[in-house]
């Protein structure tokens, strides 16, 4: 299959060469675009959720859709809603309507990490619950669900993250209760621990709907939550104390990502056990003598029903009322659907979505998610299972610019080392009023998703808009090691990272320009975090990019698997690369840091000075082992900036700078834009 480059063949379509092509799609449009609707949640009947504000500081605002149909913030700036546990946060808040007093939500605030408790509809200002400490990185809550008939004013079970010392890696983490009547505000004695610490990583309670159990999930290094996942379960005493802890399923090599109760005191969970993560359900009272009896409620179809648990409280599934249960499953890209756990009947909700967050709320016959498409942002998405009526309730897409200057993206499957199969979105140059000349290819940058347990959506993104409008093209490559392809696709990774993304990169890269739709010299790669990182690797192995752009990347293995990173990840390269122990060269081989020698090509830095995950450390002692080789290179590092960019005017210089660079190196003339100083 040829991705044929849009060429001028077309009345009121101009020629230019690729690249120069003037857009009304400009960096400030983009940055204001980053991001999406995120922890869709009811309160009564209105549904909430959290929203970016690139505009103001990067903050996550808490939005409320009123029942009449109009949303609002529900706490002016600088109230952030985002929780820092494991770094990656989780759900960050949860409300309950009272029946005196109107909604009472519960959330985290990002600046201190304290849980606040506040009645919009009454008169005081929110009211911390949890204390502060100076410990590490203090104390931190994620994932909280209210309990309003527990203790004198109620509790809020949640996950704590408790440091215990200066360094990254001391940390606890139990399922703790949190009183409502903020007696815990200045006394961490106040708080009640429900589970013990045996686990290093844990996520909230779910409570079946009798309260006599609670389940959560838990898991030790060196696994990842993709690697192995155990469910723990608990009888809930009167007085609200966990007994009988107990494991129920999963293993050490059985990733269960998510739970939830049924009604009938059946537990739901999905599972990856036969490769696919798929719904099952347990009954977790065991016949006399025999096994704890599971079904698999839709298995076989060769489709993920769940993800990686990157983040504490995702939801791909809801139980409703009617015994039916929402879902978002999919191979690559994901539908909503709505699942018979009886028949096996799975009817998927129609319309043009293509990807939906790992986010799911439910009212009655109400399901609350928040979806994309190739045409449309991320919305906020309610379907009416009573009527299979779907509408837009919250954030919904508007085009800012004529939808023509959208890029017109390809799934496609290449062919990669050893036969193996590798998955990508092509997005080639498009404008309507601008064609490429006869015989010119395009240049194109290759992107590569961070994770490397992760996923590039096929979805409208306007920063890739920003540059196919411009005539330059995008492959987003879903390289090997990529969730939403099942285990063994996701495993192709383990010891192999730095090599397998690598070379799928490449490959995707090199068939572009073999069947003629890429510009062979004009190709550079780009990505952040482990995306920078194979970024790096690629550009100081392959020799078949002419630049690139690295942003927030791993630069040193070993630096990063001895106490350079956050606890999460800090034995995440155990599996990566192998235990640092046993193949200390391996780690020295294959990280850019070590490899300065064979790097050639102009390059791009960009850095949060606040990265706690990819600290700036490994940005500045990669710069010095560049210096005076005379490399063309800039460095930009953003105070105020942690993990990936959340402010308008970062993502606006890092995105100018960026083209900046392609087009210094791809010989374009882009006086639009700043040109970037590169330094030698």
């Amino acid at each position: 299959m040829t991705t044929e480059p849009n060429v001028s063949t077309t009345p009121n379509v101009s020629t230019a060469p690729y690249g120069t092509w003037p857009s009304p799609i400009d960096a400030a449009l983009a940055a204001s675009h980053d991001g999406r609707p995120d922890h869709v949640g009811t309160v009564g009947e209105e549904v909430w959720w959290t929203e970016p504000r690139p505009a103001e500081g990067g903050r996550r605002a808490l939005v409320r859709r009123r029942a009449d149909g109009t949303t609002a913030a529900v706490l002016p700036a600088p109230w952030n809603t985002r929780s820092r546990v494991i770094e990656y946060g989780g759900q960050p808040w949860a409300g309950t309507e009272r029946t005196e007093g109107g909604p009472l939500v519960v959330f985290v605030h990002f600046t201190d990490q304290r849980l606040y408790a506040y009645a919009p509809d009454g008169p005081d200002e929110p009211w911390p619950l949890t204390p502060v400490s100076d410990i590490g990185g203090g104390l931190r809550w994620v994932d909280p669900e209210l309990h309003l008939g527990r203790g004198a004013r109620g509790e809020v079970w949640c996950v704590l993250e408790e440091f215990t010392g200066e360094a990254p890696t001391d940390v606890r983490r139990v399922v703790a209760a949190v009183p409502l009547d903020g007696s815990a505000a200045d006394d961490r004695t106040a708080v009640r621990e429900l589970s013990d610490d045996r686990h290093r990583f844990v996520t909230g309670p779910r409570l079946s709907h009798d309260g006599r159990r609670a389940a959560w999930i838990a898991w030790d290094h060196p696994r990842m939550p993709w690697d192995g996942t155990v469910v723990m379960l608990a009888e809930v005493s009167e007085e609200g104390t966990f007994t009988g802890v107990r494991p129920l399923v999963g293993d050490i090599d059985e990733s269960v990502c998510q739970i939830e109760w049924d009604r009938d005191g059946t537990l739901l969970f999905v599972s990856d056990l036969g490769d696919w993560w798929e719904l099952q359900r347990i009954r977790p009272d065991a016949p006399a003598g025999g096994a704890l009896p599971t079904s698999r409620l839709c298995s076989g179809r060769g489709e993920e029903f769940g993800g990686a648990l990157w983040k504490i409280g995702l939801r791909w599934f809801r139980p409703l009322d009617n015994g039916l249960i929402a879902v978002i499953h999919g191979r690559g890209t994901t539908r909503l659907g709505v699942l018979d756990p009886e028949t096996g009947e799975l009817a998927d909700v129609p319309g043009p979505w293509t990807a939906w967050a790992d986010t799911l709320a439910v009212r009655g016959s109400r399901v609350i998610g928040v979806a994309a498409s190739p045409r449309s942002g991320a919305e906020v998405v309610e379907l009416d299972t009573a009527t299979g009526h779907t509408r837009i309730i919250g954030v919904p897409h508007r085009d800012a610019v004529d939808p023509a200057y959208y890029p017109e993206p390809r799934d496609r499957t290449f062919t990669g080392p050893d036969g193996r199969e590798i998955h990508a979105h092509i997005y080639p140059p498009h404008s309507p009023d601008r064609g490429g000349p006869e015989g010119e290819l395009p240049p194109y940058v290759v992107w590569a998703h961070g994770g490397p347990t992760g996923h590039a959506p096929l979805v409208l993104d306007l920063e890739i808009a920003y540059f196919t409008s411009r005539g330059i093209g995008v492959a987003e490559v879903n390289y090997g090691g990529s969730t939403g392809y099942g285990r063994r696709y996701r495993e192709r990774l383990r010891g192999q990272w730095g090599v397998v993304d690598v070379e799928d990169c490449a490959a995707v890269a090199e068939a572009l320009a073999a069947e003629g739709s890429a510009d062979r010299d004009r190709l550079a790669i780009r990505g952040g975090s482990a995306g920078g990182w194979t970024t790096a690797a690629s550009l100081t192995s392959t020799g078949l990019y002419a630049c690139g752009t690295i942003s927030y990347p791993i630069l040193d293995l070993a630096g990063w698997a001895t106490d350079e990173t956050h606890d999460f990840e800090s034995r995440y390269l155990e599996s990566l690369v192998g235990p640092f122990a046993e193949v200390p060269e391996r780690y020295r081989e294959r990280s850019p840091m070590h490899r300065t020698d064979r790097l050639t090509t102009p390059f791009l830095l960009l850095q949060g000075l606040d990265d706690v995950i990819c600290p700036p450390a490994q940005c500045e002692r990669f710069l010095a082992a560049v210096e005076g080789r005379g490399i063309a290179h800039a460095y930009i590092a953003f105070e105020g900036e942690s993990h990936g960019f959340r402010r308008a005017d970062t993502m606006v210089r890092a995105l100018e700078a960026e083209l900046s660079l392609y087009a210094q190196t791809f010989g374009i003339d882009r006086p639009d834009v700043p040109r970037l100083e590169l330094r030698k």
